[in-house]
């Protein structure tokens, strides 16, 4: 199994007639997800490698079927409202690339996700990848280099960065760690699904048997997954590297959620927390492939 995507779901791309959008329909298809339609207003009745073009995401569904995910690549202001047109159509999942989403706008799509009883990646999130299966987003780059990079196994993986994303499934590859899905979170300030949501739906999946987060400074997301550990709702092994411990506070670290705001979301708070429920927690991003072998192979996990 995978969380989130598979190459059953039926995939919306918003914003793709423009360079990014149809770059990223193109890896998305080659990799094998499902992209059925899109969506640019003023463009419908164009196609896009054969993917047909419609003005708005009730037309979409109206010609081609219901549709399970949306990715946006839109400018950042307009993102709200076509988030919401999409939830208004039915989308469950949307996968919001774009980031400097106004973070009133991030609300009010939070809002309706719920009211919808649906859920968002990002903003500002290069996507998800399950591998052999599908990829929404633009993690990998290529479909090439994404099937050759990363392969399936029993590791799930979550990250606050889009490049620490991939390089922690091609440095756990090089070990022969294969993975059951990739998720990057996004690197706001506020994002739809947090590590510790994220965390919640890999211990429901039968496959994920351990996930390896990466972390940084800012926020809770982290000290959260520690609660969820010592609460029981997290029993698989969890591998963690917080990024950030040189940041002073006041200093934004790479992503506008990664900042240090007085004795909140410090380095030091986040590791000692996540020590404290028994999280494997490396000090070096490149003890990470090692530290899960010897993590999984402790836990009988096969390879």
């Amino acid at each position: 199994m995978a969380i989130l995507i598979d190459s059953s779901k039926r995939v919306l791309v918003q914003g793709i007639t423009g360079r990014e959008g149809r770059a990223r329909a193109r890896l998305m298809k080659e990799y094998g997800s499902q992209v059925v339609a899109g969506v640019t207003p003023g463009k419908g009745g164009q196609d896009v490698d054969g993917v047909p073009v419609f003005d708005t995401v009730q037309e979409a569904v109206e010609t081609v079927g219901d549709l399970d995910i949306s990715v946006l690549f839109i400018p950042a202001p307009l993102v709200k409202n076509a988030a919401l047109e999409a939830y208004a159509s039915g989308v469950k999942l949307l996968v919001i690339i774009p980031d400097r989403v106004p973070i009133y706008d991030v609300l009010e799509i939070a809002e309706a996700a719920k009211e919808s009883d649906a859920r968002f990646i990002g903003p500002n999130t290069l996507g998800v990848l399950s591998p052999g299966k599908a990829v929404v987003g633009m993690i990998g780059g290529r479909a090439a280099s994404a099937k050759s990079w990363f392969f399936p196994g029993p590791v799930g993986i979550t990250s606050r960065s889009g490049g620490i994303t991939s390089s922690m499934a091609y440095y756990l590859a090089q070990e022969g760690i294969g993975a059951t899905t990739l998720v990057h979170v996004g690197g706001d300030a506020v994002v739809g699904t947090p590590h510790p949501d994220v965390l919640k739906l890999f211990e429901k999946d039968p496959e994920t048997r351990a996930i390896v987060m990466f972390g940084e400074i800012g926020g809770s997301q982290e000290e959260q997954v520690a609660d969820l550990i010592e609460n029981g709702e997290v029993t698989k092994p969890v591998i963690a590297f917080i990024g950030g411990k040189a940041a002073k506070s006041g200093t934004r670290f790479s992503h506008a959620g990664a900042i240090i705001e007085g004795s909140r979301g410090t380095y030091d708070g986040k590791v000692k927390r996540l020590k404290e429920v028994d999280a494997v927690v490396v000090d070096a991003f490149g003890d990470l492939p090692r530290m899960t072998k010897l993590t999984l192979e402790k836990h009988g996990i096969k390879l």
